[in-house]
């Protein structure tokens, strides 16, 4: 069995985010995409101090998939620099896995 990430990226709109989302998961980088917001980032950027409201997308893939899907995101987002965090997934129900590992494999 491979390796398994939740990768998360923030967008500046639902419509953006739901986007990114639905953009991965057609592609077969990712198995899932989950949209969730508002949040409220608060970061440096160009030397300031910024507040805004941000999208979350949360995305379960593959390490088979997961260079594809950060390429996708790089590629597609609004942002000069997003947001793209792999973080692995330790443990979980074998089941949802091999789901994640079918659905992110190369289909004819």
């Amino acid at each position: 069995m491979t390796a398994h990430y939740l990768v998360t990226t923030t967008a500046s709109t639902e419509q953006e985010a739901a986007r990114l989302g639905r953009l991965a998961v057609e592609q077969r980088h990712a198995a899932c995409a989950q949209i969730a917001g508002p949040i409220t980032s608060v970061y440096w950027w160009e030397d300031r101090l910024e507040t805004n409201e941000e999208w979350m997308c949360t995305l379960k893939t593959s390490a088979t998939a997961l260079g594809a899907l950060t390429a996708t995101l790089r590629e597609a987002h609004s942002y000069t620099t997003p947001e793209i965090v792999a973080t692995a997934i330790v443990d979980g129900d074998p089941a949802y896995l091999a789901w994640i590992d079918a659905e992110t494999s190369k289909r004819d």
